[in-house]
């Protein structure tokens, strides 16, 4: 666990992990809160003059990531950057964990040159989970290369594969690709405990529902499978992504 260093201006960069996807609020820019925000929300109480910024777009590629989004956030001169890039690659049939690794590594060793604390995730095991458990072992392979490119780089890593709460079917939104209101917040448990800060978050907030009965979870399978799956197929087959025209919710700092 890191010591908490009194970072005053954190960067968020990514993807619809770090955007907040699948975790609604119509206060927060974009419409979404997330996990990253609940991090700058404790971060905040804690720091005077505190500054976040959140660079993240749904649907984008580690290329794009890192073409559009790693320069504007060093430009904002960030003492706290987190970066969750390749999940949308390792999806993709036929892609290579080792290469989008080796992206992320050039990635992180960028992040790293001005001296900011860099945080790395790695992916979380989507054994059980719908659709996503089909990429576990690509998962695997792209975890461990995290860990290696994280050490050496000198950066910390947030390891969601140790996050078992997350086989938890309450901690993923209806789509099963994005996580849920209650994923976001133990994500963001989880970030704040490896960097050695305290708060109140709790397990399962907010409260969640009760695991439903076989019969409507069949239905709910089909219902999901033509309002979610079969458009993210369709948007794969077409070269488009979710993230085409969407801008970061939090370009600056704020």
């Amino acid at each position: 666990m890191a010591s908490h260093p009194n970072w005053k201006r954190f960067v968020a960069v990514g993807d619809s992990f770090t955007e907040g996807i699948g975790d609604p609020e119509p206060k927060s820019p974009g419409g979404f809160r997330g996990w990253a925000d609940r991090v700058a929300e404790v971060l905040s109480a804690k720091t005077d003059g505190f500054a976040y910024a959140n660079l993240a777009v749904r649907g984008k590629l580690m290329q794009q990531i890192f073409d559009d989004q790693l320069e504007p956030a060093l430009a904002l001169g960030p003492d706290l950057i987190t970066i969750s890039a390749g999940g949308n690659n390792i999806l993709r049939p036929g892609s290579d964990p080792d290469w989008v690794a080796a992206r992320l590594d050039q990635a992180v060793a960028r992040l790293s040159t001005d001296g900011a604390t860099v945080v790395v995730f790695t992916a979380p095991d989507v054994g059980a989970t719908p659709v996503l458990g089909r990429v576990r072992g690509k998962a695997a392979i792209f975890n461990e290369n995290v860990r290696s490119l994280a050490a050496r780089n000198g950066a910390i890593i947030a390891d969601m594969w140790a996050v078992r709460e997350l086989s938890d079917p309450r901690m993923w939104a209806p789509d099963r690709l994005h996580l849920s209101a209650i994923g976001h917040n133990t994500v963001a448990r989880m970030v704040l405990n490896t960097l050695g800060v305290e708060n109140d978050l709790t397990p399962f907030d907010p409260e969640p529902m009760p695991p439903i009965r076989w019969r409507q979870a069949r239905a709910e399978d089909l219902t999901w499978a033509r309002t979610h799956f079969a458009p993210w197929v369709v948007r794969r087959l077409r070269g488009r992504s979710s993230g085409d025209h969407i801008e970061p919710k939090r370009p600056t700092f704020s």
